[in-house]
């Protein structure tokens, strides 16, 4: 599995954790994001991630910020990225199992190490589950693609 990570200036040392425990676990990961504690605008890594994830250059990716939001609402700017914010192992599992989710995000200010690494290994653990979840998905990628969704208009 290859895994692009990125992140802002208040995740360098989460960031570094989750690299290392992605490493152990024989994932391969691609940084794109910071490596400075200086001043970093977030949707520059969201981008990033959000691009090779939806090119198919990584698998799957991990965005972490001071809260997760930012950097996964840029992520989610890019077609075909269905980046979700989770602060727990739960909600991680489900967001792959019923989103197909592809990018995980979290808060380097929200989520200590060892409940960041529960989070990832939840969400890399699950599978998408298809079935009636993938009507909805491909409601999301309508909106995607076309900016409207008729069945709500």
């Amino acid at each position: 599995m290859k895994l692009a990570i990125g992140n802002d200036h208040t995740a360098v040392e989460l960031k570094n954790t989750i690299m290392s425990h992605l490493q152990d676990k024989g994932i391969e990961v691609v940084n794109v994001g910071t490596d400075s504690s200086e001043s970093f605008d977030y949707p520059l890594s969201g981008y990033r991630v959000g691009k090779l994830v939806a090119a198919g250059d990584v698998d799957c990716g991990v965005l972490i910020c001071g809260t997760g939001v930012g950097i996964s609402l840029a992520a989610n700017k890019v077609p075909g990225v269905r980046a979700c914010v989770c602060s727990e192992p739960y909600t991680a599992a489900l967001s792959k199992r019923h989103n197909d989710a592809n990018i995980i995000a979290f808060g380097a200010r929200v989520v200590g190490d060892e409940m960041a690494k529960l989070i990832v290994d939840s969400w890399l653990e699950a599978s998408y589950e298809g079935g009636r979840h993938q009507r909805r998905v491909d409601l999301i990628t309508t909106i995607e693609q076309t900016g409207r969704l008729e069945a709500a208009e």
